[in-house]
């Protein structure tokens, strides 16, 4: 049996934040419904956060509601404080996510607050959701470059990511933003982190801004790392992050990951046939 690596969906979440237009949320929910057909284990399908800071998601507790669930789908909601943890609990998430970052230039301009701040804002969160019994999944945003701060040290990489897992994140999501790493940059970065935490609890979530996000993920392979966020169709980007484009695409990574003898237990065609719906929704 070929090696197993899991394949988070990010493109209802990550995907769609970023659009110009405003995509109905019929047409999310059909989104949802169609990747769930596809063998996921994991789908982030929005984000509880202020509609007056990112409007596409305004929708949230509509959507997370009215998707038809699948056993054996985790189905999860970002949630940056207490009261949108409060909103995705009652639209029945089954996990939650937390997002820092390693730079304090993008901390400060995506939520407004110091990376120290950040964490001590997720204490009740995580508490919160000990109590509910709800998993919590923590992203360290632009581990290798920041569009405002420029090179990010791997040691604060690693910091950030140690002092979320020791916070209760049960995986790390290790995210390059603007999708300037290279093979050499994620080594360093691993080179740090894995002497903190272990590969097992670590995820990476890559951009293709520069076409080097399958390099990446061979590169994060290689460190032992087998869960990887990716978004179909290739959506995405982050209404924060200058010049940050799509996230890499799902159903290229998965084909990637097939030639290379690993199994994501997805559904090929389908998972094409939910990209090409995925790419509608950007025209």
């Amino acid at each position: 049996m070929a090696d197993a690596v899991t394949l988070f969906e990010v493109g209802p979440r990550d995907g769609l934040q970023n659009e110009p237009r405003s995509i109905p949320a019929k047409d999310k929910i059909h989104l949802v419904n169609e990747l769930s057909a596809c063998g996921f284990q994991k789908i982030e399908v929005t984000s509880f956060v202020s509609p007056k800071w990112v409007p596409q998601m305004g929708d949230a507790a509509e959507v997370l509601n009215a998707i038809e669930r699948r056993a054996g789908v985790s189905y999860a909601a970002l949630t940056p404080n207490a009261r949108g943890f409060s909103d995705a609990v009652a639209a029945k998430a089954d996990e939650v996510a937390i997002f820092g970052a390693a730079s304090e230039g993008f901390s400060q301009a995506n939520i407004n607050c110091s990376i120290a701040e950040s964490l001590a804002r997720f204490v009740p969160i995580i508490e919160a959701a000990k109590v509910a019994n709800i998993p919590v999944r923590g992203y360290v945003s632009c581990i290798t470059e920041c569009p405002y701060d420029g090179a990010v040290p791997p040691d604060t990489v690693a910091a950030v990511a140690q002092d979320l897992f020791n916070m209760g994140c049960y995986e790390i999501s290790l995210g390059d933003t603007i999708g300037a790493a290279t093979p050499t940059t994620i080594n360093g970065v691993f080179d740090a982190v894995l002497e903190r935490l272990p590969a097992a609890v670590l995820a990476g979530h890559f951009h293709d801004t520069n076409g080097q996000a399958l390099a990446n993920i061979e590169t994060s392979l290689a460190r032992g790392v087998r869960v990887f966020d990716a978004a179909v169709g290739g959506l995405g980007g982050c209404p924060y992050a200058p010049g940050a484009k799509g996230n890499v695409a799902t159903e290229a990574v998965a084909q990637r990951l097939a030639t290379l003898g690993l199994d994501t237990g997805l559904d090929v065609q389908r998972l094409q046939n939910a990209a090409d719906f995925a790419k509608e929704l950007r025209t």
